[in-house]
Order: structure tokens, then C-alpha cells, then sequence
């Protein structure tokens, strides 16, 4: 994990196994940050949905209980939400390198769309 001082906060910059790990012992939220119709095209199971256009920072949970890491398609934009996380008074914010794309290049199991049905499916 790489950190960066940001103002009084502190961005993290997770590796796509860092993530995984710590998503399979339920020890952060992934929050996807790509726009709906990227989500619902593929996504990461169990991750939430909280667009980019309509990122509100106030609007999210305390952590407390989980950490929370931001994701999106390459990086870019999970990295744009957690600092204005950082802006918005957060102390230590995270998001995922590489993005999706990365997770998919780390061959990290994800739900997909079958082509020929138009249904969701784990892609492993």
C-alpha cells in the first residue's frame, strides 16, 4: 500500500490483492464509482454502487466498523472521489490501483453479463 499525505488526511493506494484480501475477510466496503451502466455490465460482487457524477462525501458511513476503498474503471476516478473524501474532512481514505481493470488483469472473480442471455454470472 502506498500512502500520501493530502492536507491533514492521508490517501492510501491499494493494490488489487490488498483489496481482495481484505474484501474476503469483510474488513472494508468496496464502493464502485463507475457509472451504472459500467456496474451493470460487470462488477465486483458485494461492492456498492455510488457513481462519480453523484459522489457526495457526507453521504457516506463513518469507519469504524469497516474501512472504506474506492474503485472505478482505471483508478482515475476512484482517485478523484477519495480526495474529495480527503476534502470533505475525511482522515485516511483509500482507493484500488488499476481499477476494474486491474482486478479482471489479477483474474479476481467478478459478476459479468453472458452475451448470448443478457444474465449475470461469476466470471472466475
Amino acid at each position: 500500500m502506498k500512502t500520501e499525505q493530502v492536507g491533514d488526511g492521508i490517501l492510501e493506494t491499494w493494490t488489487v490483492d490488498e483489496v481482495a484480501e481484505a474484501f474476503d475477510k469483510n474488513e472494508i466496503v468496496l464502493v464502485d464509482v463507475r457509472t451504472p451502466q459500467e456496474f451493470m455490465f460487470e462488477h465486483v460482487e458485494g461492492a456498492l454502487l455510488m457513481p462519480l457524477a453523484f459522489f457526495k462525501a457526507e453521504k457516506l458511513p463513518g469507519q469504524s466498523d469497516k474501512r472504506i476503498v474506492f474503485h472505478c474503471g482505471s483508478g482515475v476516478r476512484s482517485e478523484r472521489v477519495a480526495r474529495a473524501a480527503l476534502d470533505a474532512g475525511f482522515g485516511r481514505v483509500a482507493h484500488m490501483e488499476g481499477g476494474f481493470g486491474a482486478w479482471k488483469g489479477a483474474k479476481k472473480p467478478y459478476i459479468g453479463t453472458n452475451m448470448a442471455t443478457g444474465a449475470p454470472h461469476l466470471v472466475s
